[in-house]
Parts: C-alpha cells; sequence; structure tokens
C-alpha cells in the first residue's frame, strides 16, 4: 500500500509541474477543458432529447448506470469530476508521449525539457567574441542557460584545412566557425564527432574536417559564406548564432622580436606567428581597417553581455578587437563587458604572462578601459605539460576589477570548464541587473 502510495504521489507531483507559471500550457489546458465542458454540454443536450422522444421504460435500466443514479447525489458528482479530469490529463500525458517521445532526450522528463527551454528562452542576450578551442568552451557553458547567444568569430585563421580551402575555394576559413556551431548543437555529442571527422590522406582528402567540407559545400550552394553559415546552423539545429567578425578577406601580421636581441622581425599569416622564434610585439590586419559584418555589430549593442576569450591572445582574440566596426560598438554597447583571461600560457604567444600581461597587451592595441571586469583563475593545484605555466594573478593587474575564482577542468587543467566558467559570468550579469523576469 505505501508502495502505491509513493507512486501516486509522484506521478501527481509530476503532473502539477505543468503547472508552473512560464511553460506556456495552462492556457492550452484551460482551452482544451474549455472544449471538453461544450462538448459534453452538447451531447448531454442530445441525451435530454433522445430521452423526451424515447419510451421511459427503455432507458431507466441504462441512465441508472451511466449516470450512478444509485448513488447519493454529492458522492456521484464528485466521482464523475474527478474521472473526467483524471482521463483528461492521463489522455493528454499519453498523447504528449506518443507525439513526442522520439525527439525527447533520453532520462529526462518532457515537462523539465519545457521548462529548460522556456527559462533559456528568456534568458540574456549573450556574445562571445574569440576564435579556437576557448570560444567553444565557453558556448558550451552557455547554451545550458540561455538561447540567446552570439558568438562572434575571427576569419583570419590560414592553417589547416581552413587555409587549404580558404586558399584553393576563396572563402572565408570555415574552422573555427565549425567548432562554434558544434559547441551550440542540441546534438553535440554526434555532430561533434560528426563536424570533426577527418579524411586520412588515403582517400584524397587528407587533412581536411568533414566540417569544414560542408560549410564550403553550402557556401556554393547558397552564394554566399554568411548564408552557408546560417543555414548550417539550421540543419544542425543550433541554439543561438554564429557570425564572422567580417566578410573581408584579412591577413593577421605580426612584428616579432627575435631572443636576444632587439631587432623585429615581420611574420604574416595566425598560424606562423605561434611558430615564431621570439616574443609578438604587436599584430594587427591586412588590410588594417575591414568593416565588420553588420549583424555582428548589431549583436554587441543589442547585448546584456559580451565575453572575450578565453582564447589566444594575439591570434583568436585580437583579430576581432582589431576590426575597427567592432571595437567601436563594444565600446558604445551598455552590455557588462567581461574579459576572460586564459588559465595558462601558450607556447610562442604567451609564454612567462601574467594577469596584467595579457590585460596590458589588449590596452596597447585597442586602449584602456574597454572592460567592467577581469574574469581569471586563481587555482593552481594540478601539474601541467612541460613548458606551460599557470597565468598567475599579479599585483598590477589590479587596475582592473578582478574576480577570480576556480575555473579549471578537472581533465585538462589547462582548459576552463565550461559549466564553472558560464556559472561565474551567469552570476556576475545577474548580480549587475539581477535576474531577469520569468
Amino acid at each position: 500500500m505505501r508502495k502505491w502510495l509513493f507512486a501516486l504521489h509522484t506521478e501527481i507531483s509530476g503532473l502539477a509541474l505543468w503547472l508552473k507559471p512560464g511553460l506556456g500550457v495552462k492556457r492550452w489546458l484551460l482551452m482544451l477543458l474549455t472544449g471538453i465542458t461544450l462538448l459534453g454540454v452538447g451531447v448531454a443536450y442530445f441525451l435530454l432529447d433522445v430521452y423526451r422522444t424515447t419510451p421511459v421504460s427503455e432507458l431507466v435500466d441504462v441512465l441508472d448506470v451511466a449516470t450512478l443514479r444509485f448513488l447519493p447525489r454529492p458522492m456521484r458528482v464528485a466521482l464523475l469530476i474527478l474521472v473526467g479530469f483524471g482521463l483528461v490529463i492521463w489522455g493528454i500525458a499519453g498523447l504528449n508521449r506518443a507525439l513526442l517521445n522520439p525527439f525527447l532526450r533520453p532520462g529526462q522528463r518532457l515537462v523539465d525539457q519545457i521548462a529548460g527551454h522556456r527559462r533559456r528562452e528568456r534568458g540574456p542576450r549573450v556574445v562571445a567574441m574569440g576564435g579556437g578551442h576557448g570560444q567553444s568552451t565557453l558556448l558550451r557553458g552557455l547554451k545550458n542557460h540561455t538561447n540567446n547567444i552570439t558568438a562572434i568569430v575571427t576569419v583570419a585563421d590560414d592553417g589547416g584545412s581552413s587555409g587549404k580551402l580558404r586558399q584553393n575555394l576563396g572563402i572565408l576559413p570555415p574552422g573555427d566557425i565549425r567548432n562554434c556551431l558544434a559547441a551550440l548543437s542540441n546534438d553535440e555529442a554526434m555532430l561533434t564527432q560528426l563536424f570533426q571527422y577527418r579524411f586520412t590522406d588515403a582517400s584524397g582528402l587528407g587533412g581536411h574536417s568533414f566540417g569544414n567540407l560542408f560549410i564550403s559545400a553550402l557556401a556554393d550552394l547558397t552564394g554566399s559564406f554568411e548564408e552557408a553559415v546560417a543555414e548550417s546552423g539550421r540543419v544542425l539545429s543550433v541554439n543561438g548564432r554564429v557570425l564572422p567578425a567580417t566578410l573581408h578577406d584579412v591577413k593577421l601580421i605580426a612584428d616579432v622580436q627575435l631572443p636576444g636581441s632587439a631587432q623585429e622581425v615581420r611574420v604574416e599569416g595566425e598560424s606562423r606567428i605561434p611558430e615564431a622564434q621570439g616574443r609578438v610585439r604587436r599584430v594587427y590586419l591586412e588590410p588594417n581597417n575591414p568593416s565588420a559584418f553588420p549583424p555582428s555589430i548589431r549583436a554587441i549593442l543589442t547585448a546584456d553581455l559580451v565575453v572575450v576569450g578565453p582564447g589566444s591572445l594575439y591570434t583568436s582574440l585580437l583579430p576581432n578587437l582589431l576590426v575597427p566596426d567592432l571595437l567601436a560598438a563594444l565600446r558604445a554597447s551598455k552590455a557588462l563587458k567581461v574579459y576572460v583571461v586564459n588559465i595558462a600560457t601558450q607556447r610562442g604567444e604567451t609564454s612567462g604572462y601574467q594577469v596584467s600581461d595579457h590585460v596590458s597587451v589588449l590596452e596597447k592595441h585597442v586602449g584602456e578601459r574597454l572592460f567592467d571586469i577581469v574574469v581569471c583563475n586563481n587555482w593552481h593545484e594540478k601539474s601541467l605539460p612541460h613548458g606551460v605555466e599557470w597565468v598567475k594573478i599579479d599585483e598590477a593587474a589590479s587596475r582592473y576589477p578582478l574576480y577570480p575564482a576556480n575555473l579549471v577542468d578537472e581533465e585538462q587543467p589547462w582548459r576552463h570548464d565550461s559549466i564553472k566558467l558560464a556559472q561565474v559570468l551567469m552570476d556576475l550579469l545577474y548580480e549587475r541587473t539581477g535576474p531577469l523576469s520569468e
């Protein structure tokens, strides 16, 4: 008996969740009940007409059973209402399962998935600027909080599969965009494997990933790179948008100081900068004044939160900020502007850098007071690969408001944990604005 009562309580509690505010269910449930009531009244009128035109002797036995006339009237009314309401709820639940089960994630209740979807639909407008693995990591965490995400991606990549397609087909590099699409997808587990799949040399497509070829093919079919990215997002059921920083064919240039010398050399190409033997002094785009992609500007101006980083300082973050229109939009935006410092140093780019060094490089390239707060990691208890060091907080970094927190991924301690990072960013935003109303 106790087991049966517990099962009944669990089922009733589950059904009660459908009445929570914000699901968009109660209005349809009310409409359904109204329709059933009107249908019942119509049927009742019909039965009354039949009753009036049919000899009473033929109907008495049937009506006594059908209307439960043998029970006291209060009990009869209560029983009919309870049974009717129970059948309606049972029917709705069964219909939902029958129609939606093929689309549900295993192990999650339908009501929980709808509640999560509605909450994310009303989530804050977030813009993530960057490229590479750091941006993908951030997006995986943010998509648990909001569907209103815009990833603005650098198009300066010229290495690997992206570089070959850029050179041979004349399209913008799809690699970082591919990673962002996979990170924002509803079915990331399968899509990541598919989009990151690289063909072997024996296939004649050695080095190319399926995702890059997919976007390139769509660019040819649709006639434009930006439309190919938008169509890819629809095909992959992406929550949010992925936008290029600019549609211009830009090249990243760096001035690199040679080791043990004051001499500087010019290095052309994003993929060659980390390989240069020396210290990066400055990077810039060629052409140096590319126009930004207009939807990217609008996304920044209407955002509640703009996040720059994590990612390679010189080759992923600065190429976005060096697009003049994007930098101007970021300065004009009323959003909370956050810079996320990398957890570990990067060979060939930021060896020996501390938090203040990252901030100084940004200020040198784009000016001071661009951000409202700097988020950095303060947990350094794991061992890192040889040649990689923690980016530590130093006193000189205090000229910016700092928010230190444990942001380390336990499996790969040189990378951010997507869940931790996204939660910190949401906490900072809600501390400033308060939670969005349900």
